[in-house]
């Protein structure tokens, strides 16, 4: 049964619009980090160790490496804050990089592999701090929140890609391998959003967010949760995850491989690196768009959404010519549309769902499920791609996603639209 109530955060805290501005000067930085493991890693891999078949593992490395940073990050920022756990996050990312390049510079794949699961720290960070965007947002607001945040993302995670020619012939004059130089400049990147976020991020959206809950329970009388409430709780928190495992699994299963399936038909490095930037920004700049969509029709409807648009990407990607740059330009800004949609409305699932009080715990865990689907799909990814073809996988992809429509269905997760100002729903 549903019962209308009173709610006391109809409005976005006051301090909510420093926090994006400072969240999202951090995620321009920490954009082009993130982007030099997409556009390179395949490719470096596959010079060092002499072989298709392992170029997946860069993306599997550092996603996994993603998953325990998610954790680590989760925990210090219910401890300490979101400011300490994101700082963390791309100082570490920072480090990886580094490893990275002097892996690169010794020609040692037992240390590229460890830095790149260092590496996959700032991953993490750059993921989590969505959801930093959304603590001090209103309910019906939280979709347009995580979305200004993930939008920041595209001007770093879109000139990284296009700096990959550039970066690699700097990084060449100083005695460093050509597909090492996008990795330098992730080092910087994150090591100078990670000072940002320590000095500017005040007041610390989470401890903000618990002191406005904190004041609300002194004015009204606390309504102890029912069992009905908590096991929609957990449904929420649970199909929430699953939209977003999936999201990331297939759309870096595919992006690990375009790289490669491009240079297999004579496609250069330049060719490469437009099209991981046209990707990219499809999966960061349509952000407002999915947080429009998910706070007006609900966080389910865009997760259908989500599924039905990876299924178009998988179809462009499979049925274009191999060497067609802007058709596989197309496909994979489909994918990257698709994971915003998920992504998003993923988001906004979890974070409705979980409680306060153990919240960035729980979002870390979630995040941690995420980035082993993502591992999953990288390791995965170069293996189908070895023993069947680049659209293989794409069409599975596609497949996979399309399988989340049922799910949606059977828990009606798309029935419900987001608290409107003034009132909230409670079972």
């Amino acid at each position: 049964m549903t019962q209308t109530v009173p709610t006391t955060d109809v409005n976005d805290a006051p301090e909510q619009p420093r926090v994006l501005r400072v969240l999202a000067g951090a995620q321009i930085l920490s954009g082009a980090g993130l982007a030099a493991g997409i556009t390179v890693g395949a490719l470096l891999a596959r010079d060092m160790l002499g072989s298709t078949s392992w170029a997946g593992a860069p993306a599997m490395l550092f996603t996994a490496g993603s998953a325990g940073a998610a954790i680590g990050i989760g925990r210090l920022s219910q401890r300490l804050g979101r400011r300490v756990g994101l700082a963390a996050g791309y100082l570490t990312g920072a480090l990886g990089s580094a490893g990275v390049v002097l892996a690169a510079v010794l020609d040692n794949v037992p240390l590229l592999f460890t830095a790149l699961l260092v590496y996959g720290a700032g991953t993490a960070a750059n993921l989590q701090a969505r959801y930093a965007g959304a603590d001090l947002a209103a309910p019906h607001r939280r979709g347009r929140a995580v979305a200004i945040v993930l939008v920041a993302t595209t001007v770093g995670a879109v000139a990284g890609p296009n700096l990959a020619g550039a970066m690699g012939t700097l990084a060449k004059t100083w005695g460093i391998p050509t597909l090492a130089g996008p990795f330098v400049l992730a080092g910087a990147a994150y090591a100078v959003g990670a000072a940002a976020l320590w000095a500017l991020l005040r007041p610390d959206p989470l401890v903000m967010a618990r002191a406005r809950d904190f004041e609300a329970s002194v004015r009204s009388p606390e309504v102890a949760p029912t069992l009905t409430a908590a096991r929609a709780a957990t449904k929420g928190i649970a199909v929430g995850a699953l939209v977003m495992i999936v999201a990331q699994m297939v759309m870096i299963a595919v992006m690990t491989m375009t790289p490669i399936n491009m240079q297999s038909y004579g496609l250069d490095v330049g060719a490469v690196g437009v099209v991981i930037g046209v990707h990219v920004a499809a999966m960061y700049l349509p952000s407002p768009l999915s947080g429009w969509l998910v706070d007006r029709w609900g966080a389910g409807m865009v997760a259908v959404l989500s599924a039905t648009t990876f299924v178009a990407a998988g179809a462009v990607g499979a049925w274009s010519p191999p060497d067609s740059v802007p058709l596989l330009a197309l496909s994979l800004a489909l994918l990257g549309l698709g994971w915003s949609f998920g992504l998003v409305s993923g988001t906004a699932m979890v974070t409705s769902a979980a409680p306060l009080a153990r919240r960035a715990r729980v979002q870390g865990n979630v995040d941690f499920l995420i980035a082993l689907a993502g591992a999953t799909g990288g390791a995965v990814s170069g293996v189908v791609v070895a023993e069947t073809s680049f659209a293989t996988l794409a069409l599975g992809g596609g497949v996979v996603a399309l399988l989340l429509v049922p799910v949606l269905a059977a828990t009606h997760t798309s029935q419900p639209r987001p608290d409107r100002p003034g009132t909230m729903n409670a079972s």
